[in-house]
């Protein structure tokens, strides 16, 4: 695969790319550590080279070990997750979405949260 924008992620991958996200740059041993219910070590290193296969990550050699880092922005695959989001379960609609959040038999936004996204709404409404 070319463009890792273009497909949706599994749940380890997501896991790691959120890890690298939050560290910037880590090798095998650091993923595994900062991992929930931790596959082996093998498992993780090729993971890792999976993903440098489908250009989610890059990598760099530093002595005798791998450090990994993102192959794209966190809002950039943020933004690709949400358009993901949005065909698959929204129709490509956004209103389906916020209509889906301010549905109060799914879930209960706080009066704050209400008026954080009106603000947000109200913001791109100006020029």
């Amino acid at each position: 695969m070319s463009d890792a924008k273009s497909t949706a992620l599994a749940r380890r991958e997501r896991e790691v790319m959120d890890i690298l996200y939050r560290l910037g740059e880590a090798g095998a041993q650091e993923i595994l550590d900062e991992m929930a219910d931790p596959p082996t070590y093998s498992a993780v290193r090729a993971l890792l080279t999976t993903m440098v296969e489908k250009n989610l990550i890059r990598h760099r050699k530093e002595s005798r070990r791998y450090l990994y880092r993102p192959a794209v922005s966190e809002k950039s695959a943020k933004r690709s997750a949400l358009k993901n989001l949005l065909a698959t379960f929204f129709e490509g609609r956004p209103e389906k979405l916020v209509a889906s959040l301010l549905d109060p038999g799914d879930q209960k936004l706080s009066r704050e949260e209400i008026a954080k996204i009106r603000e947000l709404i109200d913001q791109q409404k100006e020029p």
